[in-house]
């Protein structure tokens, strides 16, 4: 089976890339969904974040205050490696194990930080989804509500454009309209869904 690693900054488009490849019924691996599914209150995960951080950081409805550890970490690079020590091997692990149990050609495995997390191993072709740092900029203000500032900074703390693109074999510009993308993610599903026979055979 064809692993495709669809990658790209905060704000990128990367969803909507997700929902065009599912409507050609292509399973999708999400990272962003694991992330939120280890740390639920029932995973040890969970028990080793409070641990880290205290109990101010679970909600009144027990979950973690995800924004708040956000912002812990934003300006702490010690906090934030010791949560990415606790994350990144469950979510590699739950990558892995989930595309394993998957029966089809190719599969996409949407990675945020794939290039920060290093796992571009666990897949066969990068897919990054590129756009203008202005206008990345303008859709996360929006998106989440958020001053220049902070959007600058979150940006600045990602892996560079030029580094996405370093390591892409496939790019889709999203400077494209939906109507564009489409057909763009459309001509993506029969190359890989070739290169995926090549494979097998």
């Amino acid at each position: 089976m064809l692993k495709i690693g669809l990658t790209g900054g905060i704000a990128s488009g990367k969803s909507t890339l997700c929902t065009l490849f599912s409507q050609h019924n292509i399973a999708i691996i999400d990272a962003d969904i694991i992330a939120r599914e280890v740390v639920e209150p029932n995973q040890a995960a969970f028990k080793e974040i409070v641990q880290l951080f205290g109990n101010t950081i679970i909600q009144n409805n027990g979950t973690l205050n995800r924004k708040q550890i956000r912002q812990l970490v934003f300006s702490n690079t010690e906090a934030k490696q010791q949560l990415e020590d606790i994350l990144h091997p469950r979510i590699r692990q739950q990558l892995i194990q989930q595309s394993d149990q998957l029966d089809v050609p190719y599969c996409i495995l949407a990675i945020p930080l794939l290039l920060e997390a290093d796992m571009s191993d666990l897949v066969d072709r990068i897919l990054v989804v590129d756009i203008e740092i202005e206008q990345q900029i303008k859709r996360l203000c929006q998106r989440d509500n958020i001053s220049l500032q902070d959007a600058q900074s979150i940006i600045a703390s990602q892996s560079t454009r030029e580094q996405r693109l370093a390591i892409a074999d496939d790019v889709i510009s999203n400077a494209n309209s939906i109507k564009d993308l489409t057909v763009l993610v459309s001509e993506l599903h029969t190359k890989y869904g070739a290169l995926a026979k090549n494979i097998q055979q």
